[in-house]
């Protein structure tokens, strides 16, 4: 008799704790999984920057890369107001794909 009741106790407390494993589940399904690859997809972007590629920075600067430094990380870019050296980090998007898909 004691066993039965025990048995009882220990699925109750299994299907308590089965919302909070699918909650978890579908955080990582639709939030984390889904930033992983964002991030592993923006990482491969800026090691692919070539020299000639027109980019747009996080600040909204548009212009061509004319120098590549792999050293530092650093890109230099030409605007209309004359070149500017920015972090590799700080390009947001290429323009050269973005004309060719339009």
């Amino acid at each position: 008799m004691l066993h039965l009741i025990y048995l009882q106790a220990s699925t109750d407390g299994l299907m308590q704790m089965l919302p909070f494993v699918a909650m978890l589940a579908v955080l990582y399904f639709f939030m984390i999984l889904p930033q992983r690859r964002r991030m592993k997809k923006e990482k491969q972007f800026r090691s692919d920057i070539k020299k000639g590629s027109k980019v747009i920075t996080t600040s909204g600067i548009h212009g061509r890369i004319v120098e590549v430094n792999d050293t530092n990380n650093t890109v230099v870019i030409e605007t209309g107001a004359g070149k500017i050296r920015f972090e590799r980090a700080a390009i947001s998007m290429e323009l050269t794909q973005k004309i060719a898909e339009k």
